[in-house]
């Protein structure tokens, strides 16, 4: 038979578990991505992901040396995105695009978004690249 104080400590336990996981897997952009490593690339879009806590994309970006790198790119969650006047349609594979962004600390080829800009000169996503966590 389970007491009532066992009770509410298995309770209170599997809470803080659950809320633990849950901060594990949403990072601050502020302690991911260096406000002081500015990204300027051109490529094409290649994925989508709308999905949370971030929505993401990928772009292969090719040097004029005709090397190519993909570049996985963050920006807020979907519901904020939203509110911004972003949709799921904003963005699609093929699309050539020029993104402006702040690196990973980490140093591989991530980044958080800062601006998107269309082919067409269009400005699809544009955020203020100071220290608000945008998800």
């Amino acid at each position: 038979m389970i007491t009532t104080g066992r009770a509410m400590l298995i309770g209170v336990s599997a809470l803080a578990m659950a809320t633990a996981s849950g901060l594990a897997a949403h990072h601050s952009f502020t302690a991911a991505f260096d406000a002081n490593a500015p990204v300027d690339l051109r490529g094409v879009v290649t994925s989508v992901e709308w999905t949370n806590p971030h929505v993401r994309f990928s772009l292969d970006e090719t040097a004029s040396t005709g090397t190519t790198t993909a570049w996985r790119f963050e920006l807020g969650a979907p519901r904020v995105l939203l509110e911004q006047g972003w949709t799921r349609h904003s963005l699609a594979p093929g699309d050539i695009v020029a993104v402006e962004g702040l690196r990973a600390r980490d140093g591989t080829h991530h980044a958080r978004v800062v601006r998107v800009t269309l082919e067409n000169g269009q400005t699809v996503f544009a955020d203020d690249p100071g220290t608000r966590d945008p998800g």
